[in-house]
């Protein structure tokens, strides 16, 4: 690449800014910024003309062509510096096609940038059309906004097929739910989101899934889809309560531990519990699932039964039902257990999801949902620089654990 700093001439670039005193001068809406940008897309388009019909402008061609300039046309173009008019040059026999500015371009792919950017954020069409036109003094329609927004598709499309690691040790999975309009109706859809933690101890979305409601059915078909995408193995995954779920992951996954969330469980356990007795109740689940070992864990289960069956028999027998895929987190360290009896990761995330989509009563399709959800993703991985805390420690338990299954 050419080093800038080689081509300009300091001496004539301190002779250009003389009178340009302040910020606005140089990057205002009708600052020395936006005539630049003119000069050199015109003079990149004039360059394009010379060697279109071989030979410079005033100059006698060397090229047997009876093509000539025809003067030009006046094009306007939307940019972060507002609407700039641009003169391109014209050939006689319509052949010149340039490359720098095409056809039927009418914006600098920055300005698609920032429209991206507002987008993923979350703002509304009006909104992104209102801050584009504070900032750039350009107006540009809600068709502009989606046309843009659209290019996201295809990105969407190859990220949901690529390629995943063949082991991942611990996948959240959970879904959220979403408007979504289909004909003439509004309906709720579930979006599935599968989290994956690699053997780096890094957190990675494995994909999104839709469908009309949240079930162990489709939930099979999104493992299988995994599966199919190059995921061979996967030491534990951590659900929420939904029926049929740890049956859907074996039929896939048949080694996979499944470690049902432990807050899901309290909130189904005191979903009908009087407020009155609702934190001394919790307060005896708490010495369940901060026992020590699994145990002393049993023994905790049976006291709270001797105390509560009485008022609420069904509590005791729930965590009994469960207890198997309850109880998958006491084989490991202190450390690591947080990040596995509770699908606080993925939660946390649906949350910082939902701030997104606040603005989206109502989304007008699928592919409008995944993209604003998918450029959601992808802003808040890039916030996932260090990985899942006592992660060796971890790694070293899986290692001996599941030493025949370390790929």
């Amino acid at each position: 690449m050419t080093d800038v700093t080689n081509i300009i001439d300091k001496s004539k670039l301190s002779e250009l800014l003389k009178g340009y005193n302040k910020a606005d001068d140089l990057f205002g809406k009708g600052g020395l910024i936006k005539s630049l940008i003119k000069n050199v897309v015109e003079a990149a388009l004039e360059a394009e003309m010379n060697d279109h019909l071989g030979y410079d402008k005033n100059t006698k061609s060397e090229k047997q062509t009876s093509n000539k300039r025809n003067g030009h046309s006046l094009k306007k173009l939307k940019s972060d510096d507002g609407e700039i008019e641009l003169t391109i040059p014209r050939d006689r026999e319509s052949e010149f096609e340039p490359q720098f500015l095409e056809k039927y371009q009418r914006r600098l792919s920055c300005l698609d940038d920032k429209i991206i950017s507002l987008y993923s954020r979350g703002m509304s069409t009006r909104d992104i059309q209102a801050e584009i036109k504070d900032m750039y003094g350009t107006d540009i329609s809600p068709t502009l906004v989606s046309q843009v927004t659209n290019s996201i598709i295809d990105e969407v499309k190859s990220w949901q097929n690529r390629p995943l690691d063949q082991l991942y040790p611990i996948v959240f999975l959970d879904a959220l739910v979403v408007k979504i309009r289909e004909g003439r109706q509004i309906i709720n859809k579930a979006v599935y989101i599968a989290l994956g933690v690699n053997t780096e101890g890094q957190k990675e979305i494995l994909g999104l899934w839709v469908s009309k409601n949240e079930g162990a059915k489709f939930w099979l078909s999104v493992l299988t889809d995994i599966q199919n995408r190059g995921v061979k193995d996967i030491f534990i995954t951590c659900t929420d309560g939904l029926s049929g779920f740890p049956e859907a992951i074996e039929a896939v996954y048949p080694k996979t531990k499944i470690q049902l969330c432990i807050v899901h469980m309290i909130r189904n356990s005191t979903k009908f519990v009087s407020y009155k007795d609702r934190k001394k109740l919790c307060a005896d689940l708490r010495a369940i699932y901060t026992s020590s070992t699994v145990d002393d864990a049993e023994l905790a289960l049976v006291t709270f039964g001797d105390k509560w069956d009485k008022q609420y028999p069904s509590i005791s027998q729930l965590w009994q039902r469960h207890w198997h895929n309850l109880t998958t987190f006491f084989d490991y360290p202190e450390g690591i257990r947080k990040a596995i009896y509770t699908t606080n990761a993925i939660e946390s995330l649906n949350m910082s999801i939902r701030k997104v989509i606040k603005n989206k009563r109502v989304f007008p399709s699928d592919d409008a949902m995944f993209k604003q959800i998918y450029l959601a993703l992808d802003n808040i991985s890039k916030k996932w620089t260090m990985p899942i805390r006592d992660w060796k420690s971890a790694m070293n338990r899986f290692a001996i654990e599941f030493s025949e299954r370390m790929i």
